[in-house]
């Protein structure tokens, strides 16, 4: 009779990822997907996501803090020297970097730039993801492959569809492999670091720029004025939509003010589901001209300091 054996268990690994790529690339889709949960806005408006965000996926065996990024990008603001000036922070001192790349439009001079940067910031590791994979026949991702492997050398490449989740799986299993053995950084039960009222600002401004992205693509925030919790349940809060001049404060009014009317209910869905409970849901819209050279309603907004 032979004695039984048994398997060491698999170290556990811990560690901090960052997403990093040019504007609009799917940072944020993809960051949702890996952390499971819906925690950073989506649009397809470039410079959508305006400060570091913290999602946590805590795995059996291991536990990832990903934090998604705004788009590396020309600064012409000073909300947009603070947003490239988080992006770049980001890369600093973490594990781990994904570098997003558009599969369908390849690797421009905005990618090379980003490279040229991940390279220079002596990143331990850099796995390349190809994003938007789905939508290019498979024959023509292996000489952008190629390209991205003789050209920057990451540590692997990675295709995937950030939107049908197609091969995030393997992303995650090739994450997991790259971190260090170490115990949880967050308790079990962290998903984000950002506040409730952060995360309702968030949404709304998500609602307008699915609405105007045509319109107002840049030129908008959000700030939570007033935050109440009756004894009934009802979360009743209300909200400011900043924008530039009287010309897009009429267009995010709209006709009888139907247009806001429209914000306003698509938003509180969103609210409800994240907080659980039955929301009031009050929206104003104000002209605050050159709120992007502000740094007091920056402050406010939660995009910070230079």
């Amino acid at each position: 009779m032979t004695k039984a054996t048994s398997t060491p268990a698999e170290p556990h690994r811990a560690g901090v990822v960052t997403l990093a790529g040019r504007a609009n690339v799917g940072k944020s889709t993809l960051f949702n997907r890996l952390v499971g949960e819906r925690v950073s806005i989506v649009s397809d408006v470039p410079q959508t996501t305006r400060t570091r965000i913290l999602g946590v996926l805590t795995l059996p065996a291991a536990q990832i803090a990903f934090l998604d990024t705004p788009g590396i990008h020309k600064p012409q603001h000073r909300m947009n020297r603070i947003m490239l000036a988080s992006a770049l922070d980001a890369l600093r001192g973490v594990d781990l970097v994904l570098w997003l790349v558009d599969a369908m439009q390849g690797i421009g001079s905005g990618d090379r730039y980003i490279g040229k940067v991940l390279k220079g910031e002596g990143m331990p590791a850099i796995v390349a993801v190809l994003n938007k994979a789905d939508r290019v026949h498979k024959p023509e991702l292996l000489p952008l492959i190629n390209q991205l492997a003789s050209e920057f050398s990451p540590a692997e490449i990675v295709p995937v569809s950030a939107l049908n989740g197609e091969n995030c799986e393997r992303l995650q299993t090739v994450i997991v492999s790259r971190l260090p053995e170490a115990p949880p950084l967050y308790p079990a039960d962290t998903l984000t670091d950002q506040t409730e009222r952060r995360m309702v600002a968030e949404l709304v401004r998500e609602r307008v720029l699915h609405r105007t992205r045509e319109e107002i693509p840049h030129e908008t925030a959000v700030t939570v004025d007033s935050w109440e919790e009756r004894e009934d349940g009802l979360v009743d809060i209300s909200a400011t939509v900043h924008c530039e001049r009287e010309s897009q404060k009429a267009i995010l009014i709209g006709k009888g003010g139907g247009l806001m009317k429209e914000i306003g209910t698509e938003a509180r869905i969103g609210i409800e589901r994240l907080l659980g409970r039955r929301v009031m849901l009050r929206l104003w819209v104000r002209v605050s001209r050159d709120w992007r050279e502000d740094k007091r309603l920056l402050d406010e907004m939660g995009i910070g300091g230079e």
